[in-house]
């Protein structure tokens, strides 16, 4: 976390959706252990709107938050910025089916190009090009620059444990 941040942050912050759904569980079900459903609850809401901002980041580049993680996969990846449709699906978690209407996207507008792969004669390879390169690098940073301005609410050390904890948690229900 490089962007600096307030230091006196209030201790609790004020009473939020999830605590009004956890109220109303505490009047109808008073046995009923909710603390689970705040962490989570909070999780689901903040992804969700996390994933809106995104979408209208990218969408200022022309992309989908989809279309952008070809791109940035592909950026990843190192020069030449090469990888098969197969090694993008399974980084990306995606079907073929899926992956294929990306890429027709993606290169319909330039950003990529397939070819046949050298190695391979009866395999592809995805290469970002010049335009999807310069694309990518403008979208990233405006990606991040969104997130940033979502982590300000936190302190650098606050957002240092969020990410802790989230990996920590992360790894539990792996």
């Amino acid at each position: 976390m490089t962007q600096s941040r307030p230091q006196n942050q209030p201790d609790r912050p004020a009473p939020d959706a999830v605590d009004a759904i956890i109220e109303q569980w505490a009047a109808v079900r008073p046995d009923l252990d909710t603390g689970a459903m705040e962490v989570f609850g909070r999780i689901y809401r903040l992804s969700r709107a996390m994933a809106d901002r995104t979408e209208k980041t990218y969408a200022r580049f022309g992309i989908s938050r989809g279309e952008f993680d070809v791109l940035a996969t592909l950026r990843r990846s190192g020069e030449p910025y090469t990888l098969s449709p197969r090694q993008l699906a399974a980084t990306l978690m995606l079907t073929t089916g899926g992956m294929t209407g990306r890429l027709d996207k993606l290169e319909r507008a330039g950003l990529l190009r397939r070819s046949p792969d050298p190695h391979d004669r009866r395999g592809l390879q995805v290469t970002l090009t010049d335009e999807g390169l310069s694309l990518t690098e403008e979208a990233v940073g405006a990606g991040v620059a969104t997130q940033t301005e979502a982590l300000a609410a936190l302190t650098d050390e606050q957002a240092r444990q969020l990410a802790d904890l989230l990996r920590q948690l992360l790894a539990g229900t792996a």
